[in-house]
């Protein structure tokens, strides 16, 4: 029985699949949400935090392209800090703890009042084909809904399966239930899955604790929204507290490591190597004597503490005593046990860059179950299938962003061309670019594609317009500032910089390591009153423009090896002098460009060679 006529059908109501079904309904298609619970919408599982290092990157470009995840957090944050102030601008990353239960229902809301989307509880067990391309979904009670194009966002729910020491059952997240027979079905469809594992540690009462012990953890005292729609913020509301593990931890863990479901057999999944659970720790980096973990609440109406660091697999009994062999959780009673938790994936391989299988038409994944770790990721990725499955439909081009564009361009670029063999998650060191994907022009580099597919109104694009205008008045305005040393040497003096004995240029000044906008304001008397971020991204641009000059050189170089497009019916088996290796990585992952083909794994340069001459034959 069809029960639905829709363009898109979004499976899971995760963090992929609520950015992926909003961008697809803002589009105009008709659009369907399936979730296996309501109450799971926009869930955070693990910690109830967003952003973080090169994260917060992410979550940033994802509102600059119109998406939602930003948005939701700003609403239902408790702590804002911007990580990494003392390095400089290219890792600074925002970082927020969020209310658990006012992000679930700031999304649910979001995605109930979007004018095309429907929403629905149900576990769907069937993708529908016919002649190579989807046509529909079918759910666990034999109920079916037609669609043009289905994205896959199923989290860590396909046969997923709990490990706490020597237990295990089949579920979800937070004891959700699994869903088991998409997998089935998935195999069928010729898709290549794969186990990947991660954890979670437990929860303890907040009353059980004693903070007076703790290192206090406080928000920054002006804060940065994540969104650049979001002109006031709420304050921070909790404190976050800092402790340590010690030997008599490490003794407890390693006299119980073969307790462990990780260690004692029973883990099938490969788990994340950045985010390992406290055996790993221990075990890996048995010359340390103690291991930060950070007690952080799950929201104001709750008594839960998150201890960040401390995920685990091992059993509720060993998990007490480890907990309380900590400073300060002495008296600590544990709320919600730590467990492991595998679930099966794809090799996101199989993809091409705008998401979609290359082998099924109208077939799209995102989040974790293309391989990755963490909401930030699964949320870029949503949104880039729901686009591309909307623009699809519309007979439009595709959004394919390239690594210098940000580092979901990045990420994507990592997942379909290299693979990965273990949860992947983003970090600053995987992009080439960091000095041009700031988290501060994020809005700069994104917004424009955002206004062109669609997602990012009108007035908006208007502000962010006369945002650059500002921003470089200000920079013209500095260069052509002259500061005497009757203005500029008080300033060099109070930051221990070298004086000067004639004006200088103000544009100069701002480049010394000890100096920025803000200390040469008695210098600069003239100075307008401008927004902080119009201010915070000349100051930058100005500081950094040796370094900027020279990254934009190579990014020109890398966009003229990408413009090298690749024939889609090449037949790597014919282009003579490619080794049988490249040939094999290069028929399977089908890469578009030059680009994108020297960095497959196992295709040398010498290889790239050989195609350059192939092209220039054709």
């Amino acid at each position: 029985m069809i029960l639905g006529d829709y363009d898109v059908a979004v499976i899971g109501g995760g963090h992929a699949g609520a950015e992926a079904a909003l961008a697809s309904a803002r589009l105009g298609m008709r659009t369907v949400l399936f979730s296996v619970s309501l109450d799971a919408i926009g869930n955070l599982p693990c910690n109830p935090s967003i952003g973080g290092t090169a994260k917060g990157h992410l979550v940033r470009e994802i509102d600059a392209l119109g998406g939602e995840m930003g948005k939701a957090a700003d609403a239902s944050f408790i702590q804002s800090k911007m990580l990494n102030r003392g390095k400089g601008p290219a890792v600074h990353s925002l970082r927020a703890q969020i209310d658990r239960k006012t992000y679930h229902r700031e999304m649910k809301r979001r995605l109930e009042e979007q004018e095309g989307l429907q929403i629905k509880q149900a576990e769907i067990t069937d993708i529908l084909t016919e002649d190579g391309r989807v046509c529909g979904v079918a759910t666990c009670t034999g109920m079916e809904y037609s669609a043009r194009a289905v994205i896959i966002a199923s989290g860590t729910y396909l046969r997923g399966k709990i490990l706490m020491g020597g237990y295990s059952r089949e579920s979800g997240p937070d004891g959700m239930f699994p869903a088991n027979e998409l997998s089935g079905n998935l195999k069928r469809l010729g898709i290549e899955l794969r186990r990947f594992k991660t954890g979670t540690p437990a929860r303890i009462h907040a009353d059980t604790i004693d903070r007076s012990v703790m290192q206090t953890e406080k928000g920054d005292g002006r804060i940065t929204p994540f969104s650049f729609e979001t002109k006031e913020t709420g304050e921070n509301a909790v404190d976050c507290y800092l402790a340590y593990t010690n030997e008599k931890t490490h003794k407890i863990i390693r006299d119980n490591l073969s307790r462990s479901a990780m260690y004692g057999g029973m883990a099938e999944g490969v788990g994340p190597r950045y985010c390992p659970s406290i055996e790993d720790k221990v075990v890996r980096f048995s010359d340390k004597p103690r291991h930060q973990i950070f007690i952080e609440p799950m929201g104001l109406d709750t008594k839960e503490m998150y201890v960040q660091g401390f995920s685990t697999s091992l059993p509720e009994d060993v998990q007490l005593e480890m907990y309380r062999s900590v400073k300060g959780l002495e008296r600590c009673e544990i709320m919600r046990s730590a467990y492991a938790i595998e679930y099966d994936c794809c090799d996101p391989t199989q993809l091409y860059p705008t998401l979609e299988f290359k082998h099924i038409s109208g077939l799209y994944g995102a989040g974790q179950f293309n391989g990755t770790s963490g909401y930030e990721e699964a949320a870029a990725q949503g949104l880039v299938a729901g686009v591309n499955a909307a623009l699809k439909l519309l007979g439009r081009e595709p959004l394919i962003l390239e690594r210098i564009d940000g580092y979901i361009g990045t990420l994507i670029d990592d997942l379909v061309t290299k693979g990965t063999n273990e949860p992947y998650r983003m970090m600053t060191s995987r992009s080439e670019y960091r000095l041009l994907l700031r988290q501060d022009n994020a809005d700069e580099r994104l917004t424009p594609i955002g206004y062109r597919i669609g997602l990012i109104s009108g007035e908006r694009y208007a502000a962010f317009l006369k945002k650059l205008e500002m921003t470089e008045a200000e920079m013209k305005r500095i260069r052509s500032v002259t500061a005497p040393p009757s203005l500029a040497n008080p300033v060099l003096e109070k930051y221990g910089s070298a004086p000067v004995k004639t004006g200088v240029k103000l544009s100069e000044l701002i480049k010394r390591p000890e100096l920025d906008y803000e200390k040469l304001a008695p210098a600069d008397p003239e100075r307008p009153e401008l927004p902080y971020d119009v201010a915070e991204e000349a100051e930058i641009k100005l500081k950094y423009e040796g370094y900027i000059k020279r990254q934009l050189s190579q990014a020109e170089q890398f966009r003229r090896l990408e413009s090298r497009l690749l024939p889609d019916d090449i037949d790597y088996g014919s282009v003579y002098g490619l080794r049988l290796e490249a040939r094999q990585k290069l028929d399977r992952i089908r890469p578009k460009s030059l680009g994108q083909a020297s960095r497959i794994s196992g295709v040398s340069p010498a290889d790239i060679s050989v195609l350059i001459i192939y092209l220039e034959k054709q």
